[in-house]
């Protein structure tokens, strides 16, 4: 066939592929092959229906964390209905009552909870309080927390927020952090016991038997470290050791922070440690003969002055004061029970005798300063005292504080001075 004058080259008037067609199926064969190569191997879903749903239910759980922390206003002075602020006034011979809210309810905000200003200062000797899953701080700051029963409270440095930890269930104890403007966040749960720092920037727990410790840095756990299982649970942390009561024979015993370092030898007749002074020695209470008696305790748990004429409750509760010359302890004074302080200059016999202070104690005692105590008596009444006023014979006198009752207990917040 000769080619067409209208057609130049190569090209003929009968093409042999129809061009039109071939298209068409090659189109088709591409298809194929595309969607058996997607059938074949497995494509993330561009919407993932699990993730939309755990996203809506953390997105949900956060929006009413968020309103359970909504800050309210104090009401610190309601002449009408006669309540007075936190402090009291000196010149009224009425007894004062700790106000938690309005009579009327609750008041709460729409917005979120505030930070406290760091420059607003609490006047001295008044003291953050938790009542009923409610923060009251000494400043004024009110926050729903939801988190449970509190057993104790401490505040973090810095203007850091709260460490809550929570009443022994059957699953254990948790720890909780609250910053400050922030919601409560977990940082333990299901510990035997948890025992903090004084100054909350570590932590020490018992989980299965065994010691744990860890650091707290914004909130966060650092440098955790596992040590041995021990039949003893900690109470106290004195700079990188741990103080532990032995379960079964009683006593304590030291623990030094490192992985492999096992527990020390148990002290047997030390009942109870209430704090430290600053030259390092304890100051414990210790079983001499039948007799619990007041001792200052070496590094080494031995005691190194001992005095019996001042008898601790067998109950333990008690604290020394942040400089080691008073410690507020429950005790017996002249056949009556009671809170006494003692100076304790006078366990080298250089100090005057120990005074009624007060109201049993029934709770954590807690030194805001060298110079102001509170604590939450039997009743459910917040006693608040200073030394010089105790040795002038005016004991604390409790206060009311408002929501208490049917089990609710306050709990008073550790560092809030």
């Amino acid at each position: 066939m000769s080619p067409s004058p209208s057609r130049p080259g190569n090209q003929t008037d009968g093409p042999e592929r129809p061009f039109l067609v071939t298209h068409d199926e090659e189109l088709e064969r591409a298809l194929r092959e595309t969607l058996s190569q997607r059938v074949a191997v497995p494509h993330r879903l561009p919407v993932d229906p699990a993730g939309l749903a755990l996203g809506r239910a953390r997105r949900a759980r956060r929006r009413r964390t968020v309103a359970g922390l909504t800050l309210a206003s104090v009401v610190t002075a309601l002449a009408a209905g006669g309540m007075t602020q936190l402090g009291g006034q000196a010149d009224r011979p009425t007894t004062p009552t700790v106000v938690l809210g309005d009579p009327r309810g609750v008041v709460t905000l729409s917005a979120g909870p505030v930070a406290p200003d760091p420059a607003d200062r609490p006047t001295p000797g008044e003291v953050d309080l938790v009542v009923a899953g409610v923060l009251v701080t000494a400043t004024g700051q009110r926050y729903e927390l939801g988190v449970g029963p509190v057993e104790r409270a401490q505040r973090l440095p810095d203007h850091g927020g709260w460490l809550l930890t929570g009443a022994v269930t059957a699953a254990g104890r948790t720890l909780w952090v609250v910053p400050s403007g922030g919601e409560p966040r977990a940082l333990l749960a299901g510990a035997e016991e948890i025992v903090l720092s004084p100054d909350g920037r570590q932590v020490v727990w018992r989980d299965d038997g065994r010691l744990f410790a860890a650091g707290i840095v914004a909130g966060q756990l650092i440098a955790s470290v596992a040590g041995p299982a021990v039949d003893a649970v900690p109470v106290r942390v004195v700079g990188d050791r741990v103080l532990l009561r032995a379960a079964a024979e009683g006593g304590h015993l030291w623990w030094r922070w490192t992985p492999a370092a096992p527990p020390g030898v148990v002290a047997p007749n030390v009942l109870k440690v209430y704090g430290a002074r600053p030259d390092g020695r304890l100051v414990a209470g210790v079983r001499v003969g039948g007799r619990n008696c007041l001792a200052l305790l070496d590094t080494d748990l031995t005691p190194a002055v001992t005095r019996c004429d001042t008898t601790p409750a067998a109950d333990g509760r008690g604290a020394v004061s942040p400089d080691g010359r008073w410690l507020l302890v429950n005790g017996r004074l002249a056949g009556s029970d009671g809170a006494i302080l003692v100076d304790l200059a006078e366990l080298t016999g250089t100090a005057p005798p120990p005074r009624n202070a007060g109201p049993v104690i029934g709770g954590e005692v807690v030194w805001t300063d060298t110079r102001h105590a509170a604590y939450v008596d039997r009743d459910g009444a917040l006693a608040r005292l200073r030394p010089d006023e105790v040795l002038a014979g005016k004991p604390a006198t409790p206060t009311p504080v408002a929501g208490v009752g049917d089990g609710v207990r306050p709990v008073v917040v550790a560092g809030t001075g």
